[in-house]
Order: C-alpha cells, then structure tokens, then sequence
C-alpha cells in the first residue's frame, strides 16, 4: 500500500514561496490536532469506514464496508460514500481563500492605484517633455494631437512593465506596499507568475493609456467594489488574481 497521501487530503508540498496558502493548524490529520488522519493507527479504514478488517479490503460490513463503496455511509453521500471526500463529515465547496489573509479592502486598493498612477506619470512626464511630446500641444486656434499617441505608448509600456515586475517579483507595486496589501494567484494563494502578471497589467493599463483613461480605471477597479466573493477588479478576472490584505 502507498505511502502518500491519497488526492485531496489538503496536503501541500513544500514550496519556497512565503506566500503560498497552508491549511489552518490543527485540522484533521494535522500535527498536534489530537485526532488521527485518514490511514493513520486507530483511525479504522484508510477511507473512515468501519473498523479495520471488517469482512473487506475497506473495513466495511457489506462488499463494499457498509452501503458506501469504500466504507463510508449510503451511496449519493461523498465521491467516497461519506459526507466529506473521505468518509468524514459533510463539507461545502471548496474555498480558494482558505488559508490566505483577509481580502484587501477596495478603497484601500484604489488609493494604492492612484499613487502607483501617480509616481509612473511623473516618469513618464520626465521622459517625454525634453521631446516635446505633450498630449495636447494649443498654438491659436489649433490643437495638435498628433504626438498624443507617442505619449501613450510610453505610458502604456512604463505602466505594464512597472506592474509586471513588480508584481511577479514581490506581488506588491510600491502603493500596494505602502498600504500593506499585495497580490496572490486566485488558486494557491502565490505570487503570481510573470505570464499572470503581464495579463493582469495589460487588461488595466492598455485601454487606460490609449482610449479610455479614467474611465476605464474606474470601471476595472472599481468593479471590485461589487464583486463577490472574492473582490476581484475585471483585471484580476482576466488574470484568476485576487488582493488581500497582509496587515
């Protein structure tokens, strides 16, 4: 019989991330719970049927340990006849958030955006004046907008690059830092990737540099005002990305 544990147990493998989610302590099955796991001495089948060597492989009474097909209750109960996945009491859905911080308040997260704006906008500023490139250029009557696009390609890059380096390196930009918040990967709780942080800026920042600018902020941003359960901006969505709070 294999010594590992069977899929599903809430075991995670170590990992060099000091972000990445754990199990609360002292769950099922857990060091110092108090309570054996799955498998473990005592504990009857490896599935939390009857008792071991109960007239079958599992433990059960029946050819299958008692109406469910590896020890557990009456068949329709769990994937594994029980409440819970392995025989044990009934669970609900499974909770990506489960073992993260706290989510990250919205307006807190909208604070730290407008300083992110503003300190990326003043390099941008600086990079384009001595050039002469200015989004709206007057002289009379006429209006000459024709270097407005150079301008935003240089924002749109300053601002994906500054997000996405950023954010895969730490999960924080400077007023995510500033605010004690940072960015976590929606299924494990990590930092997240290059490939997902390169989405994520993208998703916010392209539209905002090219056509739509505020307006765009406010509605990706601030969809995260109404979002439930996980407070998730349109960027986060397109990303699987949440924001919580780390203090």
């Amino acid at each position: 019989m294999t010594t590992e544990p069977p899929p599903g147990s809430g075991q995670q493998p170590p990992d060099d991330d000091p972000f990445r989610k754990h199990p609360p302590p002292g769950g099922p099955g857990s060091e110092g719970s108090g309570s054996p796991g799955p498998g473990s001495p005592g504990s009857g089948s490896p599935y939390g049927g009857g008792p071991a060597g109960g007239g079958d492989p599992y433990g059960g009474g029946g050819p299958y340990g008692g109406g469910g097909p590896y020890g557990g209750g009456p068949p329709g109960g769990g994937p594994f006849g029980g409440g819970g996945p392995y025989g044990g009491a009934p669970q609900g859905p499974s909770d990506p958030l489960a073992g993260m911080p706290p989510l990250a308040d919205s307006a807190r997260r909208t604070l730290a955006r407008v300083i992110d704006m503003i300190l990326v906008g003043i390099v941008v500023v600086l990079l384009t004046w001595p050039f002469g490139v200015n989004e709206y250029n007057v002289d009379g009557n006429d209006v000459n907008v024709g270097n407005g696009f150079v301008q935003s390609a240089v924002a749109a890059v300053l601002y994906i690059a500054y997000d996405t380096l950023l954010t895969a390196r730490t999960g924080q930009t400077l007023g995510k830092r500033l605010l004690h918040m940072r960015v976590a990967d929606l299924s494990d709780g990590s930092t997240p990737s290059v490939q997902t942080s390169l989405m994520r800026a993208a998703v916010l920042w392209l539209p905002f540099a090219f056509c739509c600018a505020c307006v765009w902020t406010v509605i990706a941003g601030g969809w995260s005002y109404f979002d439930r359960p996980y407070k998730q901006g349109l960027h986060d969505k397109a990303a699987r990305t949440v924001v919580v709070s780390t203090g």
